[in-house]
């Protein structure tokens, strides 16, 4: 398992995208793109140190954004995302979107759990 990106719940794409813009070097921009499965929009965004930022917009993150949250999730990519999905919810995790696969990550697979320490997107690799 290998650290991906931070997540963050916007309801103005533009908006955090200016701010994450003004605060950090910015090497790529990808988007935005809507994911119909997912029923959100994204933009990610490379600084210029490798580290990404993945800004959502939609549906998927209304309730989070309600509850004032917006660093949404942590996302980790894997090479067997069905086996890694059974040993995190051997360890007490919860799957709050199951596999599927994502229109930002070209048809990568994803997942989404609940954990002791928040939401965990895995990817495969």
């Amino acid at each position: 398992m290998k650290f991906h990106h931070v997540g963050i719940a916007c309801k103005d794409l533009d908006a955090v995208k200016a701010w994450v813009k003004s605060t950090h070097p910015i090497e790529e921009e990808i988007g935005p793109v809507f994911d119909e499965l997912q029923k959100a929009s994204f933009i990610t965004l490379r600084t210029k140190d490798g580290f990404l930022i993945e800004l959502i917009c939609g549906q998927q993150v209304s309730n989070i954004l309600a509850r004032g949250v917006n660093l949404y999730h942590v996302c980790y990519t894997v090479a067997d995302l069905d086996k890694t999905i059974h040993d995190f919810k051997k360890r007490g995790a919860v799957v709050i979107s199951a596999a599927k696969p994502s229109t930002l990550f070209k048809g990568k697979r994803i997942a989404f759990l609940n954990t002791p320490i928040g939401i965990i997107e895995l990817l495969e690799e």
